[in-house]
């Protein structure tokens, strides 16, 4: 696959990006360009509003934050920050900046920057802020120094290092200069702001985006040498497959199981399965239509085959709650939802609809085979109950669309869901808190005693404190039944071998990190 680069619009905005007059171009031969074949489109550029895998990975590489995070088992490691200090009550955090750190127009990244930054996110209350929320508070933030940033804590948060490396800083002189009414939101969704090792030289809503990596960048030590990267809209994963197969792609990222078993000993592709913390659910619309009845989705609950969903999984585990069991505080005593008729029928009775008689439609992504799969065994499972489904296919920005309000999402919305930080507060807030709903992670479900049990689960220093407050949260969510839990899967990539210093991170590992990779 042959791709010319060429200076258009950003998503046909009509206007270069700032960022492009910094962008020194290559010549033919010196270029080394990694293309990603994803099955996602980026619909959003702002770092503290987009969500999702495919625009983790262009703000991941585009800006920076006060820490990052590689190895296995994930680790924070210096960014922005050179160093940090945290008191032993666990509230205060102080930060130290590498004093080298630039924005991509010349601009020094200050704690000035990331304080604007944080409090951003906190106004916007968009994006990533659920990570902070109620944890970094407005007036909570100090620039000390031009090089030292200070917060005070609302209340002890135990995974506070482990979300940094997702609020990103962005630089205020761009953003105030383009605020307009909206605190900046229409131009930063098409324009970057940041300091991070690459800039966007092209984006072509749909098809393409290309990131290409800025001259004289800030970071110096551990950087490979790529000269860009393109981000390939593949919504097949076969044609991913073919793609890494024959060199016109050098990483796949939505793979299937039968895809990965194709390429095995290829001449020239490496796999990469490793397992991490990547929930399959299919999330019920426990507010609108008749999934609002808690014995209807039991009844649901216990009709799922949920040995089929595994058979087609295949490199993948079970799911036997909100929480995988390698996570620390996994309730080891959990029952797990089967499939049992007898039991589901029951439920049933229970019910508003006792003999069924009702359609209700799951909508999946388009071109996601896999989920096409588990749509038809969710069909054939709820027809014992005298349960019609109809299944649609929308793209991922629909999908996301269409969590704003229950009026608007399917019954069942099938979703993944990769921790960004290896803590169950990960998963339990992002999935369960009601103050996620309208987002993907979480459009519909609430329940006042959920969300109480992971407010105080998030700030309890004690291990075994914590785990039992854990253990309630997923013996209510179990009762509730919001959710058919279903699969964990092991992370799959396939990658060309001539793919340089890739390291696995069980978090955030299909929206990898640039800077250190060669070809």
């Amino acid at each position: 696959m042959s791709i010319t680069p060429t200076r258009r619009a950003l998503l046909a905005a009509g206007a270069a990006l700032p960022a492009l007059s910094l962008l020194q171009p290559a010549s033919a031969q010196s270029r080394r360009i990694l293309v990603l074949a994803s099955n996602q489109d980026i619909p959003n550029f702002d770092p503290h509003v987009a969500t999702g895998y495919s625009s983790s990975w262009l703000l991941r590489n585009t800006y920076d934050s006060l820490v990052g995070v590689t190895g296995n088992p994930p680790k924070p490691e210096p960014r922005l920050a050179r160093s940090w200090d945290i008191s032993e009550d666990g509230r205060t955090y102080t930060f130290h900046l590498d004093p080298a750190a630039r924005f991509h127009d010349g601009t020094p990244a200050t704690a000035e920057a990331v304080r604007y930054s944080f409090e951003r996110i906190l106004r916007l209350n968009r994006g990533n802020v659920w990570m902070i929320q109620n944890i970094v508070v407005p007036g909570g933030i100090e620039a000390v120094d031009d090089h030292t940033v200070r917060f005070r804590l609302a209340t002890p948060f135990v995974p506070f290092l482990s979300v940094l490396p997702w609020i990103w800083v962005v630089n205020p002189k761009q953003v105030e200069a383009n605020k307009g009414e909206d605190d900046g939101q229409t131009w930063l969704r098409s324009n970057i702001a940041g300091s991070g090792p690459f800039a966007v030289r092209r984006a072509e809503a749909g098809n393409l985006y290309e990131l290409e990596r800025v001259a004289d960048g800030w970071r110096k030590e551990g950087g490979g040498n790529l000269t860009g990267a393109i981000w390939k809209i593949t919504r097949e994963t076969a044609t991913q497959r073919l793609m890494v197969q024959r060199g016109e792609a050098q990483v796949a990222l939505d793979l299937t199981s039968e895809d990965m078993d194709t390429l095995k000993g290829r001449p020239g592709v490496d796999l990469v399965i490793e397992p991490e913390y990547r929930t399959f659910q299919i999330k019920m619309n426990t507010r609108h239509g008749p999934l609002a009845d808690a014995n209807l989705r039991r009844a649901v609950s216990c009709a799922f085959n949920y040995q089929a969903m595994l058979d087609v999984a295949g490199y993948a585990d079970l799911m036997t709650g909100p929480l995988p069991p390698t996570i620390q505080g996994f309730d080891k005593s959990l029952a797990p939802w089967r499939m049992d008729l007898e039991k589901a029928k029951s439920f049933l009775a229970k019910s508003a609809t006792p003999s069924g008689n009702i359609k209700l439609a799951v909508t999946h992504v388009a071109g996601l085979e896999q989920q096409r799969r588990w749509a038809l065994i969710l069909l054939d499972s709820l027809r014992p109950l005298g349960i019609e489904l109809e299944i649609r296919t929308a793209t991922w920005p629909d999908l996301v669309a269409s969590c704003r309000s229950p009026e608007t999402l399917a019954d069942f919305f099938p979703v993944y869901q990769t921790a960004n930080y290896g803590d169950p507060d990960n998963l339990a807030f992002a999935g369960f808190h009601s103050s996620r709903n309208g987002n993907w992670q979480n459009p519909v479900y609430n329940n006042p005693e959920v969300d109480r049990l992971i407010e105080q689960a998030r700030a309890e220093q004690d291990p075994a404190k914590r785990d039992a407050l854990y253990a309630r949260f997923q013996q209510t969510v179990m009762e509730d039944a919001c959710d058919i839990f279903g699969v964990l899967e092991k992370r799959k990539l396939a990658m060309r071998n001539t793919v340089r210093n890739f390291r696995f991170t069980p978090v955030a590992s299909n929206a990898p990190e640039l800077f250190p990779l060669s070809l």
